[in-house]
């Protein structure tokens, strides 16, 4: 696969860059660590449904929801601290891990990072499928947690690097598209093993995952390292190399000199993080903080987590529960692909804002239809009015994955400047797992006490993320990430007054040869 094509820059040249079979392979590598990532959000949910795994590790829950299944309360059966912690025993794992991945892709780059992501998968499954006890369980989903705070530390900011400007939304999507996979993979693996006789179907659901871990290990041996990485490290001579292998032509002068040039301001700032604080960072760094919390915020987790142990809830059968799982698991896929087409052509905005609609809606009919029809200790669900839940969770989820799936991680890979951008991830990817964490321990506790109306708190909260992408949202398609300052944020009637008082008043003086910011 190969094409021409140019990127434009804030200067008036142009990049020329092909899309090269190289750029496709080494994307299509690095995005498998969102199919690790989607496989173990997927699997544990699933699993959880399981009587002979509840049986083993959880027999409190077991008790509930098998055994005295006639005097609980529907909403109630799973509310248990200890499922909840296996669940999100990962999400706290890689919150803290990612501080430690922030350093080793600024300083070892993005492709070891990686590498060493698929180490840490390998070794939690190795201790979830072969677990005796509820320690070593929570000790694999902690080394899947490390491996998740790496890759999803080091993947994003590798596919935003190495994708030329006009398909860099289509490209940085395989993450989030491999995410969707690796769930709807888990969904196929816990409807399959469910039906094993003799009670170990879990172990082979979570001992699969050593597929994706193995394919994030090999796809990292196997890819280059971004030029930006190899130029941040010194390596200017491979950096080039790299940058015409990738962009299909020997013309890389320019994008190179750019390159070197960002890395020569990054290199001036001492502590990132720090940096990250000043006023003219500001506009990334709220928007970034603010899309990881909308997006755990919206409701999606809560779904993908605990969508079999959610339709069990609501009255479904154990295989049937699993069956609609696997359906919203399909349809997840099926709109990320709708995102890859459409986020270059649309915009991310476009996308963001009409999700947005979709998600109330959808999420308020659900509501309304558990509470007329779902009680503590009844279900009133008829096959049409499941089949109609089924939808309208489909529905929600559709429109979550073609929008604010994709783009939580998107955006912010895409509008740090290199000085701050291994910094900036790791803040994302923080803010991430710990809002993630916190839904996944509270979620069932939630649906306990809120019954119906978990559906209608978070429709409240699309509301509130609709309203900050229309107002505080720029769109970022199609321009080159060394050139966001001078055409976005520049340009944004409110963050405009964050950059220029900081880089027109005294840091950063025009460069006279290309006219905008030397530190581009």
């Amino acid at each position: 696969m190969a094409g021409g094509g140019f990127a434009t820059t804030a200067g008036g040249g142009q990049f020329e860059a092909k899309i090269t079979p190289i750029v496709i392979i080494s994307c299509i590598m690095a995005a498998t660590g969102g199919l690790m990532f989607g496989y173990d959000v997927g699997v544990s949910g699933g699993v959880t449904s399981m009587p002979p795994f509840l049986k083993k590790f959880f027999p409190a829950v077991y008790k509930k929801t098998v055994l005295e299944k006639e005097i609980n309360s529907n909403y109630c059966k799973y509310d248990n601290q200890g499922l909840q912690l296996f669940t999100s025993s990962l999400y706290l794992a890689g919150l803290t891990s990612t501080f430690f991945a922030s350093y080793t892709t600024r300083t070892l780059g993005r492709r070891l990072t990686m590498l060493i992501a698929g180490f840490f998968f390998i070794g939690g499954v190795a201790f979830n499928a072969a677990a005796q006890n509820l320690a070593m369980l929570i000790v694999g989903r902690i080394l899947l947690g490390c491996g998740v705070g790496f890759a999803n530390q080091a993947v994003p900011v590798f596919l935003s690097e190495i994708a030329p400007s006009r398909i860099r939304g289509a490209l940085n999507i395989l993450f989030q598209l491999n995410v969707t996979i690796g769930i709807l993979f888990a969904n196929l693996v816990n409807y399959g093993t469910n039906k094993i006789e003799g009670g170990w179907g879990w172990r082979l659901s979570l001992g699969l995952a050593g597929i994706p871990a193995l394919l994030l290990t090999v796809g990292a041996l196997l890819v280059v390292d971004t030029p930006n990485s190899l130029i941040e490290r010194g390596r200017l001579d491979e950096g080039k190399a790299v940058l015409k292998r990738i962009r299909g032509t020997d013309n890389v002068e320019p994008e190179f000199l750019e390159l070197v040039e960002a890395s020569r301001v990054a290199k001036e700032v001492k502590h990132p993080f720090r940096n990250l604080l000043k006023r003219r960072n500001r506009p990334q760094l709220v928007i970034s903080i603010a899309l990881q919390i909308f997006q755990q915020f919206t409701g999606i987790n809560a779904i993908m987590f605990y969508a079999p142990v959610l339709f069990n809830t609501l009255g479904f059968k154990n295989d049937a529960s699993l069956y609609s799982a696997v359906i919203t698991g399909a349809v997840n896929v099926l709109s990320t692909i709708v995102s890859i087409y459409t986020v270059d052509k649309l915009g991310r905005r476009m996308l963001l804002l009409e999700a947005g609609v979709q998600m109330f809606f959808s999420q308020l009919i659900i509501a309304i239809l558990l509470g007329i029809k779902v009680t503590d200790h009844s279900s009133d669900l008829s096959k049409g009015y499941a089949i109609f839940v089924v939808i309208m969770v489909c529905t929600f989820v559709s429109a979550f994955a073609w929008s604010w799936g994709p783009l939580g991680w998107l955006i912010p890979s895409e509008t740090f400047p290199l000085e701050t951008r291994s910094a900036g991830q790791s803040v994302t990817v923080c803010v991430n797992l710990l809002f993630t964490f916190v839904i996944a321990q509270a979620f069932l506790s939630m649906l306990c006490h809120f019954k119906f109306g978990i559906f209608l708190f978070f429709s409240s909260w699309v509301l509130v993320m609709s309203a900050f992408v229309f107002f505080l949202v720029p769109e970022t398609k199609n321009i080159p990430i060394e050139e966001m300052t001078e055409r976005v944020w520049k340009q944004h009637w409110f963050w405009k007054k964050f950059i220029e008082d900081d880089y027109d008043n005294k840091n950063y003086p025009k460069n006279k040869s290309n006219g905008y910011d030397s530190q581009l």
